[in-house]
C-alpha cells in the first residue's frame, strides 16, 4: 500500500462501518472474507479530516479506473449500498470489489475474484467528486463509531 495502510476521511470511515453493521447479507463466502479483511484493515487505517485525504485515495463517490495486466481497464464509481447500479458503473462500497478498493490509492494492486479465478488489479486513476459527501447516518451512530475507534486505539 502506497501510504502503508488504508486511508479514510472520518466521514467515509464512519459511513463504511455503519454500512457494515447494517449489512446482513453476503454475496458468498469470498464476500464475507473480504468484509472481514476490510474490518481488520480499517482497525489499523489512517483516519483523517476530509481535507487532508490525498487526492489519489479511493473514497466514497470516487471514480476509479483499474487495469488487469494492462490488457483491459474498467472505470466505475464507489457508492453507498443503496446507490449501487451495475449498469451505470456504480459499485457498492461493501460489495466484494468495493470493499477491496476503498482506502487504497493509485498504483496499489489488489487480488480480486474467487479461488481458482483470482486476478491482480492495479488502480490506475482515482478522481474525487468535487462536492463533499453528505453523511446519511444518524448523528448518534456517527459519534458512537468514532468513539469506538478512539477507544480501540487507546487500548
Amino acid at each position: 500500500m502506497k501510504y502503508g495502510s488504508l486511508v479514510f476521511s472520518k466521514e467515509n470511515f464512519v459511513m463504511i462501518k455503519y454500512y457494515q453493521e447494517m449489512n446482513e447479507m453476503y454475496e458468498d463466502y469470498a464476500h464475507k472474507d473480504t468484509l472481514d479483511i476490510l474490518s481488520e484493515n480499517m482497525s489499523k487505517a489512517l483516519v483523517i479530516d476530509m481535507d487532508d485525504v490525498p487526492a489519489d485515495v479511493a473514497q466514497l463517490y470516487s471514480s476509479i479506473t483499474v487495469n488487469c495486466n494492462s490488457t483491459w481497464n474498467e472505470t466505475f464509481q464507489l457508492v453507498p449500498p443503496y446507490e449501487e447500479n451495475i449498469k451505470k458503473d456504480k459499485i457498492s462500497v461493501i460489495s466484494t470489489l468495493g470493499a477491496s478498493l476503498i482506502g487504497l490509492s493509485e498504483c496499489d494492486t489488489l487480488k480480486y475474484g474467487l479461488p481458482g479465478n483470482i486476478i491482480a488489479l492495479t488502480i490506475d486513476k482515482v478522481v474525487q467528486r468535487k462536492e463533499q459527501v453528505k453523511l446519511n447516518i444518524p448523528e448518534e451512530a456517527y459519534e458512537r463509531i468514532l468513539s469506538d475507534r478512539e477507544s480501540n486505539l487507546l487500548t
